[in-house]
C-alpha cells in the first residue's frame, strides 16, 4: 500500500497558501539561498472552538450575564484552541518524513530547517532579498503550498512570502521636545503655586490626578500593571527616580520590574531611543502608584507588507512571540492590566497574522487581563492609500482596529478638554463591528450621514473607544527633562485607570474587568464628554483638497471614542462602595 507521506509530498496535490505577484516593492533578489541555509518557520493550525471561544469572552465580559466576570484558567483556554489531534499528527507526520524535529505548542508548530528541505516541502523557492534603504537581507520565498490533505490542517506557514526589514522604531510618539535647564526650572515652579492646576502647555502627574478625579489609593497585595516595550526601547531605572523625585515625590522609592521575552533585553546604558519606554512607566506610574509595575522586554520584529506610508524597513512589533509568551505563563503570573504604546497600519500587516494575533489578544481577555493601545497619531491616516488597488482610503490602526483590546485616542486642552488633531480613529478594514458598540456607533454613523461613506467600512468595528490626555506631557528620559505627544501617553494613563479599578474589585473579593469593552460602552456615563477638536490627516493625497477630518462629536466618535474617564464615577461602577479617597 502506498504511504500517505508520497501522497502529501505529490506536487499534483498542492494548495497554494500564499503568493506575492512579484518581488514588493522596493525589495530586490540579492541571490537564491544556498541550499544549507537554515529558515525558521511557525505553522498556525486551525482552533477547534474558536467561535466558542469568542462566545464565551463575550458572556464572561458582558456585565449583567450569569457568567460576568467568570474568567478562564489557561488550561480552560487552551482546550477551546486545541486544533484536533489529527491536525497535530499530520503536520508532525509531513515534518518529520522530511528529517524535521518540530515543536508543539497547542495550536502552533515551530521548526527549523535548510532551505534545501524547505523549497521541497512547500514548493518554494527561498532567495536572499534586499530592501533598497538598506538593512540586512532577509530569506523569502514569493509563493508556498502545502499538500490538500493537509490544507484544513494549516492556517498559515510564516515567515515565508512576508517582507519586512529591521529599522527604525513606531511607536505613536507624535512628538518629542527637550526642555532647556531654565524651562525644567519653570515647568518645576508652576507645579510648586499650584500643584492641582492643569497647565495645558505641561502636562504633569498632579494635573492627570486632578483632571480625571483620581483620589483613591490601591494595594499592592496581588495587584500587577504591565507595559511592553519593542524595538530595543528599554525604561531606565535612574530617569525613573528622577520623574518621581522631581514630580512624583509620594511615590519615591517605587521601582518597576522587567521581564525578557524572546531575546529582549533590559539595557539601561543604551544610546538608542527610550522614551516611548519612560513615558509608559512613568505614566502608568502617575496614575497608579503604588501598583506594581512590569515591564515586558520583547526581541524580535513581526512581518510587514510594504505600504506606502509603511514602505520598510520593518517596524511592526513582535506580537506573536509576546503573546504566545504570555499566554503560556501561570493564572497568577499574569497582569491584570497591559498598556501598548505601538501600532502600524491595518493593511501593512498579514491580514492571517492580524487575525491570528487579535485572537490571541481575546485569550487575555478570556484569563481577566484588560488590554489597552495607542489609537495611532495620523488622524483619519497619513497618504490615505489602499494598496490593493490605490484608491483613496481612511487607513484603520492595527493592533487598535481588533476589538478585544480598548484603543486609547488623545485629548488636549482643559476646561474644556478637545480632541487633539493627531489622534488617530476609524473603522477597521478587517473586524465587523461588535454589537456592544452597535448603539453608540450607530448613533454617530446616523448624524454624519454619507460624509466620508466612501472611504470607511461603516459596518466594522469602530475605534478608538476611549481617550485620555496626549499632548505635552512632562517626562523624564536619558537625564533631560522632555515633553512628549501622541496617543503613547494616552494609554499608559487609561491603563493606569484601569490598574485603580481592577484593584478596588479586588479588594472587594471580585474579579478583575478582564476585556473591557462590553463593559466601558455598558457605563459611557462615567466618561467626560468630549465634543470639541478633531483628528485630521489625508493632507497629502489629492482625493481630499483640504486633507480630512474626524470630528469629536456628542457620544462616541472617532477621535476620542466615549470620552475621557471620570474616575469617581467609573469606580463606582466598577466597585460600588470603594471610596475615591
Amino acid at each position: 500500500m502506498r504511504s500517505a507521506f508520497v501522497l502529501f509530498a505529490s506536487a499534483a496535490t498542492a494548495k497554494v497558501m500564499d503568493r506575492v505577484a512579484s518581488v514588493p516593492k522596493g525589495w530586490t533578489e540579492v541571490r537564491q539561498a544556498s541550499p544549507d541555509d537554515v529558515v525558521t518557520l511557525r505553522v498556525g493550525l486551525p482552533q477547534q472552538h474558536a467561535v466558542a471561544l469568542e462566545q464565551a469572552v463575550l458572556e464572561i465580559s458582558t456585565p449583567g450575564h450569569p457568567n460576568y466576570g467568570m474568567h478562564l484558567s489557561r488550561d480552560q483556554v487552551r482546550s477551546y484552541t486545541a486544533p484536533t489531534e489529527k491536525s497535530v499528527s499530520s503536520v508532525v507526520d509531513w515534518l518529520v518524513q522530511s528529517g524535521i524535529q518540530p515543536s508543539v505548542n497547542n495550536d502552533w508548530i515551530t521548526f527549523n530547517a535548510d532551505v534545501k528541505t524547505a523549497n521541497d516541502l512547500l514548493e518554494a523557492n527561498f532567495a536572499w532579498y534586499q530592501y533598497e534603504q538598506g538593512g540586512s537581507p532577509k530569506l523569502r520565498t514569493l509563493s508556498y503550498s502545502v499538500p490538500d490533505e493537509l490544507s484544513g490542517s494549516i492556517d498559515l506557514i510564516q515567515p515565508t512570502t512576508r517582507f519586512g526589514q529591521l529599522g527604525a522604531k513606531k511607536s505613536t510618539i507624535f512628538e518629542m521636545q527637550v526642555l532647556e535647564p531654565v524651562e525644567e526650572d519653570a515647568v518645576k515652579a508652576n507645579m510648586a503655586v499650584d500643584a492641582a492646576d492643569c497647565n495645558p502647555s505641561q502636562i504633569t502627574p498632579t494635573c492627570i490626578k486632578s483632571l480625571y478625579n483620581i483620589k483613591y489609593t490601591a494595594s499592592t497585595e496581588g495587584n500587577l500593571v504591565a507595559f511592553c516595550s519593542y524595538l530595543e526601547e528599554y525604561a531606565r531605572y535612574s530617569d525613573l527616580q528622577t520623574f518621581e523625585r522631581n514630580y512624583l515625590s509620594q511615590a519615591t522609592g517605587q521601582n518597576f520590574s522587567v521581564q525578557l521575552v524572546n531575546g529582549g533585553l533590559n539595557d539601561q546604558t543604551s544610546s538608542d531611543d527610550s522614551g516611548e519606554a519612560n513615558l509608559d512607566v512613568q505614566y502608568i506610574l502617575a496614575a497608579s502608584s503604588p501598583i506594581p509595575i512590569v515591564e515586558y522586554s520583547t526581541g524580535g520584529r513581526g512581518p510587514l507588507v510594504p505600504t506606502h506610508d509603511e514602505p520598510g524597513p520593518s517596524t511592526n512589533e513582535p506580537y506573536l512571540e509576546f503573546l504566545t509568551y504570555l499566554l503560556d505563563q501561570d493564572d497568577s503570573a499574569l497582569p491584570q492590566t497591559i498598556s501598548t504604546s505601538y501600532g502600524e497600519e491595518e493593511q501593512s500587516v498579514p491580514a492571517e497574522y492580524a487575525l491570528r494575533i487579535c485572537n490571541l489578544y481575546m485569550q487575555l481577555g478570556a484569563r481577566g487581563v484588560s488590554v489597552l493601545f495607542s489609537s495611532g497619531d495620523s488622524g483619519p491616516g497619513d497618504s490615505c492609500i489602499r494598496e490593493s488597488d490605490q484608491a483613496p482610503y481612511f487607513q484603520p490602526s492595527f493592533p487598535a482596529g481588533c476589538p478585544y483590546v480598548t484603543s486609547v485616542g488623545a485629548t488636549y486642552n482643559v476646561a474644556p478638554e478637545q480632541a487633539v488633531s493627531f489622534s488617530s480613529g476609524g473603522f477597521s478594514s478587517l473586524h465587523a463591528q461588535p454589537a456592544w458598540q452597535a448603539d453608540a456607533v450607530g448613533a454617530y454613523l446616523g448624524r454624519i450621514g454619507s460624509t466620508y461613506s466612501a472611504y470607511f467600512n461603516a459596518s466594522n468595528r469602530g475605534f478608538p473607544d476611549v481617550a485620555a490626555q496626549g499632548s505635552r506631557f512632562v517626562v523624564v528620559d536619558k537625564g533631560r527633562t522632555a515633553l512628549l505627544s501622541g496617543t503613547s501617553a494616552s494609554s499608559p494613563v487609561f491603563a493606569g485607570v484601569v490598574a485603580l479599578l481592577n484593584a478596588a474589585r479586588k479588594s472587594q473579593g471580585e474579579p478583575p474587568l478582564g476585556f473591557l469593552n462590553p463593559w466601558l460602552y455598558n457605563n459611557s456615563a462615567a466618561f467626560f464628554d468630549i465634543t470639541s477638536g478633531y483628528g485630521s490627516g489625508c493632507s497629502g493625497n489629492s482625493a481630499f483638497r483640504n486633507g480630512a477630518r474626524w470630528n469629536a462629536t456628542a457620544g462616541w466618535d472617532p477621535v476620542t471614542g466615549l470620552g475621557t474617564p471620570d474616575f469617581g464615577k467609573l469606580l463606582a461602577a466598577a466597585a460600588p462602595g470603594v471610596e475615591n479617597a
